[in-house]
């Protein structure tokens, strides 16, 4: 362990064993209250989000909308959080659009975006060119000790952020950038893995990002992927040198599943009837996020469910990194009948399955045989129970588990290739999965996130980056080399084309009608991490896709497109 990250674990220890982050994570009344309702904040914690470090002016302002609600979460106090609730308090605590704009622009300073200037990139540069570009706007040099912006938590290392609105790191985001690091910029991958190490040392898991707002939950734990990066000749070397942090991370996932009872669930943990194990998503909170506040009031008030019901399972929606889609969706077809804690994700069972495996792996080239065995059963044990529940034989491929059903939740979903991104499936399985994917979400653009038409951005027509990744990957691993080949390319000739028009990569494209993507509860972001990751990786790896690096800004939509057509012939 590294001095700088001993120091950053004793730091936020010292927080810890103050009792501040249970005040953290408190659940307090779902509905925006008075400030005089609710209890003095915890100041001296750097760990209270804003909601509870402000209470009544946080939800007061969220609730005008004044500020883009993740704005408002991020904006950095100018005092301490009770210097500032006592002036508001002073002036009578005002609600008036008017008062509350000059309260907060005297007493917050608001972020910008990443990269909201224009920069400095040569008009004629190559979509390579832009990816390495890049990266050094998106690095943010380590946070140091003690956080001094708002809710933006301290990192010992410097990181690299998606860009747009996230101004910090996201979990699950960060191994798919990692995939296209080169040259000086690889050493951020380690960089990196020591920041999500040092989290779980300081809090028992990585939380969804560096927010004080996002210690209620994770995201998908890809932690054992990325670690495997540092030592691709020899992944389970890097295993066993991060064995204590991985197994700490497993715990945290497994949370409450020894002596779970069949038929009931523990935070993230769910033991089925037949006493197999499996998992679900979750978050420790049930009120609105403080990053979405004002949407998810608006969310809960349009259903007669318990508001608390209704939040929690927005939340836990954001930590699968699906938010939103009709993959978490009850009866209708309306965001606030989402019930994501009632849905176990093949993708997260999956990605589970994988780390069992990675830490066995890495137990065994330890010397730690018992510890290797149990892993190995473990994971075992996990197959076994993901095709008996996770498998849909009447479609013919994986799939999310409805547990109020009983059976399949009949929504297909890219996630359907997780487990042969992770070796979960057997051939039989595999060849099913690919010819399901390929007749259900195989656009002309990439693959569909799902093949549902929503207004979330998680649904058609819609796909993602790291769903290009996870299914070109999968798919090659089980030999269906066509079908990898070509969702590989039809994403890259999508990237190509929108960067060729746009000098930009963004978070999400419309794969049906290859262009920006759309939909969900803000506007498409542009940088961005996971695109560029994964668009540099597919083109590194698979040289008949070089061509499409070399495309560059003509901004006219005829030109690029024979540009493109030329660099595919």
């Amino acid at each position: 362990m590294t001095t700088q990250r001993k120091r950053f674990r004793n730091l936020i220890g010292s927080v810890l064993s103050s009792g501040l982050l249970l005040s953290a994570c408190a659940t307090p009344s779902q509905q925006p209250v008075d400030a005089e309702a609710l209890p003095a904040p915890a100041a001296a914690s750097p760990l209270a989000p804003p909601s509870l470090a402000f209470p009544g002016l946080f939800q007061a302002v969220a609730l005008s909308g004044l500020y883009e609600p993740k704005d408002w979460a991020d904006a950095r106090p100018l005092a301490e959080p009770e210097a500032i609730l006592a002036e508001w308090e002073a002036i009578g605590a005002p609600r008036d659009r008017t008062r509350l704009r000059g309260f907060v622009e005297a007493n917050f300073e608001l972020p910008g975006e990443v990269a909201a200037d224009p920069l400095d990139l040569p008009e004629d540069r190559t979509l390579e060119e832009h990816i390495d570009l890049l990266w050094p706007v998106l690095t943010r040099e380590a946070t140091g000790l003690v956080a001094e912006d708002g809710s933006l938590l301290p990192l010992p290392e410097p990181y690299i952020v998606p860009g747009g609105r996230f101004r910090e790191v996201y979990y699950w985001d960060a191994y798919f950038t990692m995939l296209g690091l080169s040259g000086e910029a690889e050493a951020l991958r380690a960089d990196m893995v020591e920041n999500f190490a040092s989290e779980i040392d300081a809090y028992g898991f990585v939380p969804n990002g560096n927010r004080t707002y996002y210690l209620s939950r994770s995201q998908p734990p890809f932690l054992f992927a990325m670690i495997a990066l540092l030592d691709e000749d020899d992944p389970a070397s890097a295993w066993a040198a991060h064995l204590d942090t991985l197994m700490a991370e497993y715990d945290f996932w497994m949370e409450g599943a020894e002596g779970l009872a069949p038929g009931n669930a523990s935070a993230r943990a769910v033991r089925l009837a037949d006493g197999a194990v499996l998992n679900r998503y979750w978050d420790a909170r049930d009120v609105p996020r403080d990053e979405s506040y004002p949407y998810d009031v608006r969310t809960a008030a349009r259903t007669a469910r318990p508001s608390a019901d209704v939040y929690r399972d927005l939340r836990a929606a954001a930590e699968s990194g699906w938010d939103f889609s009709s993959r978490w969706f009850g009866e209708g077809s309306d965001l606030a009948s989402t019930r994501t804690t009632r849905i176990l994700p093949i993708d997260l069972n999956a990605l589970l399955f994988g780390l069992e495996e990675a830490i066995a792996g890495g137990c065994e080239r330890a010397g730690r045989p018992g510890c290797a065995a149990r892993f190995e059963a473990a994971a075992a044990a996990r197959r076994e129970a993901m095709s008996a529940h996770l498998w849909d034989g009447a479609s013919g491929h994986f799939a999310d588990y409805d547990l109020d059903a009983g059976g399949p939740t009949g929504r297909p979903s890219a996630a359907m290739l997780y487990p042969l991104f992770f070796g979960a499936a057997t051939q039989e399985q595999a060849d099913s999965t690919a010819d399901a994917a390929m007749r259900l979400l195989l656009a002309p653009g990439g693959m569909l996130a799902t093949p549902r038409c929503t207004e979330e951005q998680w649904d058609a027509p819609n796909g993602w980056a790291p769903l290009q990744w996870i299914a070109a990957e999968g798919l090659s691993r089980y030999g269906e080399d066509a079908l990898a080949e070509e969702v590989a390319a039809r994403w890259v000739r999508t990237v190509a084309l929108a960067f060729c028009e746009t000098g930009k990569l963004v978070e999400k494209y419309d794969v049906m009608r290859p262009r920006p993507g759309g939909g969900g509860e803000y506007p498409t972001q542009d940088g961005f991490g996971w695109t560029n990751g994964v668009t540099a990786a597919l083109i590194e790896e698979r040289p008949a896709l070089a061509p499409l690096g070399q495309v560059r800004v003509l901004g006219d939509a005829a030109a690029c497109a024979g540009a493109v057509s030329e660099a595919v012939r």
